[in-house]
């Protein structure tokens, strides 16, 4: 008998022979299976390591009728928030030994959302993550039947699925606290699309939080997540401003406040703080540094996978998933009337 397959490597009745085992309990091992004697299961593992055996994810999908797979329906791929949670969902599915498929979500419709999932169901997938930022998009996922567990990356929770989402409220209510404890009381709000749920809530937080602490009242201005976008809004302006703050709802937009302001010769934060969103890599090297709120894309990443295998495998989890976030305060923010 031929104890590895064609290309040289060990196979599993290898495995089993050199653990003095039968080939099912190194399946039974594999699988995690619960009636397995602790001894039994530690020899076995450690002869899968000294062999470096990799099990046939294709055989094990036909025993278990599960593929291993999980599949992203992504909207927006471009833009860094999306980008940077596909590429956590990513690394933490392999890390749990799950692949991906990802498929682009258009902006068309109930019609396109059905062809994404026709074609991830067609790929054998055990269940969905929707990396979709828009409310139409989610609404139109709605009217279409996936048939695995579905999760949708999204701050609030959801009758038909699963959610994990940044704690995008607390993100904002920091920013607002920060800047009311340096004594800010007037502070411009430049919002992302509103129908992007993440920045529909950020403002509404925004505007909840600037109430409690007796902000002046000011209507948002409705930005388009760009940096030339923010760029053109500060360069629009026809003197200083009155009000002594801005809240950017990304990075990229403050990072063109700040080019707009040191353009028109106002001293950040002399003059005017700045906050942004995300903590894109660049936004510790901007002069000056921005304060801005960190989004954990790895631990969203992670609790992502990890809910969506459980939900894979059959196991009970919650509905709503929520994970931390954090302010990080750099020099673009000071107390009312300059640097203290």
């Amino acid at each position: 008998m031929n104890d590895t397959t064609p290309g040289g490597k060990p196979n599993i009745r290898q495995v089993a022979a050199v653990a003095g085992v039968s080939h099912m309990t190194v399946s039974r091992v594999l699988n995690d299976h619960p009636n397995i004697k602790e001894s039994t299961r530690k020899k076995v593992l450690e002869v899968i390591e000294q062999l470096n055996y990799r099990p046939n994810t294709a055989a094990r999908a036909l025993a278990t009728q599960k593929n291993r797979r999980i599949g992203v329906m992504i909207e927006s791929a471009r833009e860094f928030g999306p980008l940077y949670t596909l590429r956590a969902v990513e690394d933490a599915a392999r890390n749990a030994g799950y692949g991906v498929t990802s498929v682009p979500l258009s902006e068309h419709g109930a019609l396109a959302a059905q062809d994404a999932v026709d074609y991830l169901i067609s790929q054998g997938i055990d269940a969905v993550c929707v990396i979709a930022p828009r409310s139409s998009s989610v609404a139109a996922l709605r009217k279409i039947s996936l048939g695995v567990p579905t999760l949708v990356i999204k701050g609030s929770s959801d009758p038909n699925f699963l959610t994990v989402s940044v704690d995008q409220q607390l993100g904002a209510e920091l920013v607002v606290d920060h800047l009311a404890q340096r004594g800010h009381r007037d502070v411009l709000h430049l919002a992302g699309p509103l129908d992007w749920l993440d920045a529909r809530t950020r403002e509404r937080a925004f505007h909840a939080r600037a109430r409690q602490w007796g902000f002046k009242e000011r209507p948002i201005v409705v930005g388009d997540w760009s940096a030339d976008f923010g760029y053109d809004f500060v360069r629009s302006m026809k003197r200083k401003p009155e009000y002594t703050a801005i809240f950017a709802a990304n990075d990229s937009m403050a990072l063109g406040l700040l080019h707009g302001f040191h353009d028109l010769g106002y001293e950040v934060p002399k003059d005017i703080s700045v906050v942004g969103f995300d903590d894109i890599p660049t936004s510790r090297h901007t002069i000056p540094p921005l304060t801005t709120v960190r989004q954990d894309f790895d631990a969203l990443g992670a609790k992502t996978v990890e809910v969506l295998t459980a939900a894979a495998e059959g196991h009970e989890i919650p509905q709503r998933t929520t994970v931390g976030i954090e302010l990080i305060v750099r020099e673009s923010t000071a107390p009312v009337g300059g640097i203290s």
